[in-house]
């Protein structure tokens, strides 16, 4: 289906000075005042798309942005989050099989799509109403290297599969991390799912305390040797883990390697190795501290 074969329910909305207009899955001659009700008060129990300019966004509430696309340019990865997450190019510049867990606006999905084209992405979702809307942010249509599956990515890394290079886990809600993707059984299910020399990479979209409690169990899986980026925006940390950790990160070839997938990708990967060391410094210092003996 295109965009313009897909039928929403547009809103004007006097939010701003610069126009907005808000699109629902709902029937053409549903009451825009009741809507509007539900949407201001937090009632409203669909996601639904808003329009500024040339920018789409997805959200589930009107507080926080679920996802972001250029209309000019729908492949290009809008939110910083989503950049740092492709991170894991540093360590395999070329995997053959993605899994997605939480689709979106497809950000990832699209950029991992158009970028790396010897790979099969499958991207797990569980709210039919996400997937409904994956024309409007110009997801590809399933074909031979590329599907959208409708379950709960817990329940699907629980069951046995072809091994994945990669797993990318941005299975946010309203609330946070989804129900169910931030347990440790979750990350034990993730870490069996890898291919020898797979990459884990989560977005902990939620508080310090809790970010904190999620570290321990990702490390507590797949051992101390992670690498952290800070979202400074929004406060979110993207965690990269790894099937086969090894002694450590080695560091100066992360900063050999980053200009060239800097060219190849048009992402800063050289800005993501200093702030990945930086990071990782300052929870060294942290964990020194609370380490030490009163």
């Amino acid at each position: 289906m295109s965009e313009s074969a897909l039928r929403l329910l547009a809103m004007d909305a006097p939010l701003q000075k610069q126009r907005v207009t808000i699109r629902l899955l709902e029937p053409p001659d549903s009451c825009h005042n009741s809507l509007w009700v539900r949407l201001l008060d937090g009632t409203y129990d669909k996601p639904f798309i808003i329009d500024r300019g040339v920018r789409r966004f997805l959200h589930f509430d009107l507080d926080t942005v679920q996802s972001a696309m250029n209309r000019r340019h729908p492949d290009r990865l809008s939110l910083t989050y989503t950049r740092k997450m492709m991170a894991f190019l540093l360590f395999n510049p070329a995997p053959a099989r993605i899994l997605l867990l939480g689709l979106g606006g497809g950000s990832l999905a699209k950029f991992c799509y158009q970028c790396l084209p010897q790979a099969t992405i499958t991207a797990v979702e569980v709210n039919p109403d996400v997937i409904a809307l994956r024309d409007a942010f110009r997801v590809p249509a399933d074909n031979e290297r590329f599907r959208v599956i409708r379950a709960e990515g817990a329940a699907y890394v629980a069951c046995p599969s072809q091994p994945k290079d990669v797993i990318l886990a941005d299975a946010c809600d309203s609330e946070g991390v989804a129900p169910g993707c931030g347990t440790l059984e979750f990350y034990q299910h993730a870490y069996r799912c890898l291919s020898r020399g797979g990459v884990f990479v989560a977005n902990l979209c939620i508080e310090a305390y809790g970010c904190s409690a999620q570290l321990r169990r990702i490390r507590a899986v797949f051992g101390d040797h992670c690498v952290t980026l800070r979202v400074r925006q929004h406060g979110n940390v993207i965690v990269l883990a790894f099937k086969e950790p090894g002694p450590g990160i080695h560091w100066p070839r992360l900063e050999a390697a980053a200009p060239a997938l800097k060219q190849r990708f048009g992402l800063n990967f050289p800005r993501f190795v200093r702030r990945a060391q930086e990071h990782d410094a300052a929870l060294a210092g942290l964990q020194m501290m609370s380490w030490r003996p009163h």
